[in-house]
């Protein structure tokens, strides 16, 4: 039996495709081009480039000498840029649609913000450059970490931290450190609601802390009498996430702040969602003492697929001596001073130390204040008051297609939560999120919450119009109303994708990390 690159069959000669189409020799549809692997399209007996054969000379290797070749295929630099352009081609991204993934803010990134972080100075700037070379660049740190103090109400902030869970360990370590330094390292505990973001009990776990969950109410907010109740001398925190990941707005912080302390204890908040409330809320006015702030999502700097990301962390009065070097600090003659040492000169000696070699994410920090200053303190407040808007249109809109289990505790904040509660039996998020593929749209992030069975968390933002908004409504609604109706065909979704469904069970369990160069197929048939 002959098989091509593409995988047609003579056998395949007259069937059709999902779409009833009949297959392509290449296995392309028009300009939807289907791809090999590279080592299916190189070979690595060859090079892309003539290279003159090396001359013979003893190798200072030693017994480290490769003694197999390397593997990698060759490919000519035509190849090389078709291979991975078509690639980039079957990613989905926020400059080709609405990009609803729930929890995560995946907003358009203002092409000026690119623009400013590109400028020599920034863009090459060194780490180890002298200090007096680079006052531009931390003019920019500075000028951001007043701008963040300002709209969260904080008292300090550290700017090191690389993204949200390292934030959040920075925090979690300002915490410690402040309860040794009073003597109650003994206090080991750190309480979690349920409604809370899955890296803060991660966090505190990994900083030595025991965990213990806070349950949520009805309606889906944190039980504020059930946290009261398992304070005591043994608390070392509470992180709560606020907005919460249910997509509510926790009405009750402030008194459960004014309680934490009042039993000795710090607040901890997860900042990821800040988007929702920049400009409107001020968490330190909430009694907050450490908060990050996800640069990469509430101030439109790119994220996604591990990085680049930036999280800040804000302190309050009480846990600002604690936080982590380096600083930036502005004397009077204008000058600004990179602070590093921990010295018993110094006025923060009580750094529990670093969070990372050097002084932060400098593309995200031009990036971010280039959006803030552009948007100024009012635009800042319409991006929140815009993004809620979005999402109560999105979850008033799908009212009665789709379960929501806490449209009824009121509007919701960044985002909307719905449930399969409704679907016909057999059917799943899983089929819903599928189906929205073949409607164009990367889906939202499903099954998170853990409180919600089967949940559907969609986050619109800011970003999106109403004429996108409608269309995305539209397709959910008519991929949902599918998956009510029982449609045998959306168990199979997608259709028109590069590659149909996946068993993602065994691929998460027995992934193939590798190339292996398939036997032959003579061999094989042997």
């Amino acid at each position: 039996m002959s098989i091509n690159a593409s995988g047609w069959r003579p056998e395949m000669a007259g069937k059709g495709n999902a779409d009833g189409a009949a297959p392509t020799f290449t296995g392309n549809k028009a300009l939807m081009l289907e791809e090999a692997l590279i080592f299916e399209i190189g070979d690595t007996t060859t090079t892309g480039v003539d290279i003159a054969p090396a001359q013979e000379g003893k190798s200072r290797l030693g017994d480290l000498a490769r003694d197999t070749t390397i593997g990698l295929p060759g490919l000519s630099e035509p190849e090389t840029v078709r291979h991975y352009t078509r690639l980039s081609r079957q990613n989905y991204a926020i400059d080709l649609g609405l990009f609803p993934l729930g929890s995560c803010t995946m907003k358009h990134n203002p092409r000026l913000n690119e623009k400013m972080a590109r400028l020599p100075g920034f863009a090459d700037v060194h780490p180890l450059q002298p200090v007096d070379t680079v006052q531009g660049a931390l003019e920019v740190i500075n000028e951001l970490a007043v701008w963040l103090i300002k709209l969260t109400g904080m008292h300090g902030v550290a700017m090191s931290p690389k993204a949200g869970a390292h934030g959040e360990l920075c925090g979690i370590l300002c915490i410690k450190a402040a309860l040794e330094k009073r003597g109650e390292g003994h206090r080991k505990v750190v309480l979690v609601p349920e409604s809370a973001h899955g890296t803060n009990p991660a966090t505190a776990a990994f900083a030595g802390f025991k965990v213990e969950d806070i349950p949520a109410t009805a309606e889906g907010r944190v039980d504020t009498a059930a946290l009261k109740a398992r304070l005591g001398p043994d608390v070392a925190a509470v992180m709560i996430t606020n907005p919460n990941t249910c997509g509510l707005f926790e009405r009750d912080l402030k008194e459960i702040s004014d309680a934490v302390h009042a039993a000795g204890g710090y607040v901890y908040c997860d900042g990821a969602n800040f988007n929702a409330i920049v400009g409107r809320v001020r968490p330190g006015d909430l009694g907050v003492d450490a908060m990050h702030i996800n640069l990469h999502k509430t101030f439109s700097t790119p994220h996604g697929g591990g990085g680049p990301g930036s999280g800040p962390v804000v302190l309050s009065e009480a846990l600002a001596p604690f936080g982590p070097l380096p600083f930036t600090a502005r004397y009077e003659d204008g000058h600004i001073a990179l602070i590093e040492e921990e010295t018993a000169g110094d006025d923060h000696p009580d750094t529990f130390g670093r969070m990372t070699a050097f002084h932060g994410q400098m593309g995200m920090f031009t990036r971010a204040l280039t959006y803030i200053l552009s948007h100024g303190a009012d635009g800042l407040r319409q991006v929140a008051e815009d993004a809620v808007l979005n999402a109560n249109y999105v979850l008033r809109s799908l009212e009665g297609v789709l379960d929501a289990p806490f449209a009824g505790a009121g509007p919701c904040m960044h985002e909307a939560l719905f449930s399969d509660a409704n679907l016909a039996d057999g059917f799943s998020t899983l089929d819903v999120a599928k189906g929205l593929i073949d409607e164009g749209y990367h889906p939202m992030t499903v099954y998170f919450p853990l409180v919600v069975h089967g949940a559907m968390l969609v986050e619109p933002t800011e970003t999106e119009s109403k004429a996108a908004l409608d269309q995305f409504i539209g397709a959910l609604r008519s991929v949902a109303e599918r998956a009510k109706a029982g449609d045998p065909a959306l168990k199979t979704a997608p259709h028109f994708a590069p590659r149909s469904r996946l068993d993602e069970t065994q691929a998460a369990r027995r992934p193939v990390l590798a190339w292996k160069d398939p036997a032959p197929m003579a061999a094989a048939a042997e």
